[in-house]
Order: structure tokens, then sequence, then C-alpha cells
């Protein structure tokens, strides 16, 4: 398993006002996600630095987180799409996405990312004469753990820049004509009950078809196809399934079942991890064992977002005065975070805090850095306010 204005989505909002609740989804994703990559370092995953000291108990949340985190942000990712057309000509919509997505994707594979690279090297007992040195190794553009050259946690940024570009087409088909048939006949197999849960066998089918040939979770596009596509699916769900407003309530309606669908793949996935870690640990190198969880895996993903969108309408679509600042700052966060995260880290692994104590020590102090140096320093410097995504 392995592991990134707004943050880069669409504002969402329509005529009659915002969806809140994809807005408080959205900041609750990014906070969360800061807090799954300090447990990165103290769990067995492969991870930029590491502790010595691992959790089972971090273990155990991190592995549900894995499959709901950045499916629900690509999702809302989709949602908001939705609304952004309803304001832009789509020529429109791709030129503020080259603004704030591939501007600052750039600008964090030169000036963001590299930090991290540095800070692994140090901490694998590679020398430098001071981050100089090292930076020079960027600029021969070998792609990283050879070379230093990564988009790293920005992978989300990269991806969600294509899906944008290459899914405006679609977006074109489905307004008009036979496009438009396929949302009615959407409309229709949502309002049926648990009619939406059936797109998990979409996402399945495009990786029994897809991971014998791309196998593994990379993040690196080029041999990435099969989680890229899957991505791409869940971009798409969240703009169809969000672009007929009627269904919005009749999600809303149905959340129980979603929560309960998404209840029972939760305990299918335990239930199959405590088998192979306990009882059965052969079974990790059984491919009926493999497909059994895969399978089950990419239900509990749509499952969950479902869930979560649909009880985010009933009780987050409130507005909040703190809600537009955080809506804000968010995407800055995003992108600054895991940096500041190994930067922090690397100093305090070298200090005796156990594991809850180190986790709380480099949450706390990555937390608060990320949000004082996009208070402080980013929303007030025109320049940064463009690289980092900010209109």
């Amino acid at each position: 398993m392995k592991t990134q204005t707004t943050l880069p989505l669409p504002e969402a909002s329509t005529a009659s006002g915002r969806r809140y609740d994809l807005d408080w989804l959205r900041v609750i994703c990014i906070v969360i996600l800061l807090y799954y990559h300090v447990g990165m370092i103290y769990v067995p995953w492969e991870w930029h630095i590491k502790s010595e000291e691992k959790s089972e108990v971090m273990r155990w949340v991190m592995i549900w987180l894995h499959y709901w985190r950045m499916p629900l942000l690509f999702f809302i990712s989709g949602a908001g799409t939705y609304f952004a057309l309803k304001k832009r000509t789509y020529g429109g919509y791709a030129r503020e996405r080259v603004t704030r997505l591939f501007v600052p994707l750039i600008f964090g594979m030169f000036v963001i990312v590299p930090p991290q690279i540095y800070y692994e090297r140090l901490f694998n007992g590679v020398q430098f004469n001071g981050y100089a040195d090292f930076y020079r190794s960027v600029f021969e553009f070998v792609p990283y753990p050879k070379g230093s050259f990564s988009w790293h946690h920005l992978w989300f940024v990269a991806y969600l820049f294509l899906f944008s570009l290459i899914s405006i087409p679609l977006f074109r088909w489905l307004k008009a004509g036979s496009g438009l048939k396929f949302m009615q006949w959407t409309e229709r197999l949502v309002s049926r009950k648990g009619g939406a849960l059936w797109y998990a066998l979409v996402l399945t089918l495009s990786q029994v078809i897809l991971q014998p040939f791309y196998p593994d979770e990379t993040h690196a596009l080029i041999d990435d196809w099969a989680y890229f596509t899957f991505n791409l699916l869940l971009f798409w769900g969240g703009y169809v399934l969000v672009s007929r407003p009627v269904l919005w309530q009749v999600m809303t309606d149905q959340r129980r079942i979603y929560g309960i669908a998404t209840l029972i793949s939760t305990l299918i996935l335990y239930g199959l991890y405590i088998a192979v870690r306990f009882i059965y640990p052969a079974w990790d190198d059984v491919t009926w064992f493999d497909v059994v969880w895969d399978i089950n895996s990419f239900c509990l993903t749509w499952f969950s977002v479902l869930a979560s969108i649909a009880y985010g309408h009933r009780y987050l679509n409130r507005p909040h005065p703190i809600l537009p600042k955080l809506n804000e700052g968010v995407y800055p966060f995003y992108i600054l975070h895991q940096t500041v995260i190994v930067a922090i880290g690397y100093y305090l692994l070298k200090v005796n805090l156990g594991v809850w104590g180190g986790f709380w020590a480099i949450s706390t102090l990555s937390f608060a850095l990320s949000a004082g140096l996009y208070w402080f320093v980013i929303k007030r410097v025109k320049i940064l306010r463009l690289v980092f995504g900010l209109k």
C-alpha cells in the first residue's frame, strides 16, 4: 500500500449558492492528509523518513484512510468542474487550469519538493556541502529515486491538471444529444435504491483490465495507468453525479444505504487483514486472496466516497464565516505540508519522543508552520499567490 482561493478545484457554487458541503469536505480531507503523512513515519510502509518505532494502531487506521482520502478529493474535483463550467467557456476553463494547477506544479517541482529529497538523503546518510550542493542535482533531471527530479506529493496536482484537460471533450458530449440521453439514464439509475453503488463495477473492470500491465500504484504517470484511470473515473463520477441537481436530494436520502455498504466493505477489509496477518500469513502469496482484497477495496473506495458526499450534503451544506478563509488557504497548505513534515520530522526523529509523542509533535508543528507560512507570507505576496495557485 502506497501513498498527495481553494485546493485546486473549481468553486462549488450555483446560482442559488455554494455547495458548502464540498468545501467542508475538501478542507477536512486536506487536514486529515497532513496527519496521514505524519503517520507514514510510524508505519512499516515505505516513506521518505522513518522512525525505528512503529505503531500497529496507526497502521490499522491508515489502511482504511488509504482507500478514502485521495479518491474523495478527485470526486470533489470532478464535482467542482461542473460548477466551474457553468461560469466559464471551455477555453477559459483550460486557461484557468494552467494558471492554478500547472504553474504551481512547476514551481513545486523546483522549489517545494527538492527539500524533501534533500532531507531524505541526509536521513539515509548521504552527505552534501550544504543545500546548494544538493540542489544542483535537481537540474540533472534524473527522476527520483535515482535522481532528484520529482513531483512527490504534487502528483495529485499533475493528475488533476491532466484530468481537467482531457475531460473537456467528454463534458461537451454530455451537454446534448446522446450524451444528454446518457445523463438522463444515469439519473434514472441513481434514483433507484442503491443505484449509484453499481459504479463500483466500472471501477473494478478498469482495474481488471489494466492492473495486470500496471500492477503498482507509483504516482509517476508513465507506469501508473491503472491508478491514473481509477482516479479519472472518480473525477468523472463526481462531475456526472453533481451535474444533475435533482440527484443531490436523492443521494442524501440514500445515505444510509451508502453508509451500510461502506461498513460492510470495511468489515471485510479488516477481516481479510486480520486473517492474513495473524491467522493465515501464507494467504499473502495466494492469488485469490489478492483478487478478493482488491475487489473489496475498489468497492470500499466508491461506497465511502458516496457516503461522504451524501452525509456531507445532509449535515455540512451550510456556511460559516471561517469557511471562505479555510477554502482559500487549503491549496497552499496542501502544497507545503509534506515538505514541512519531512523537514520537521528529520530533526525531531533525533529526539526520543516515542511513537505518539513524536506523532503529535511533528503533526502540531507541521500544521502550525504550514498554516503560518500561508497566512503571514503567501497570501500577502502577489508573486507567491500566483505560484501557489491563488487568485
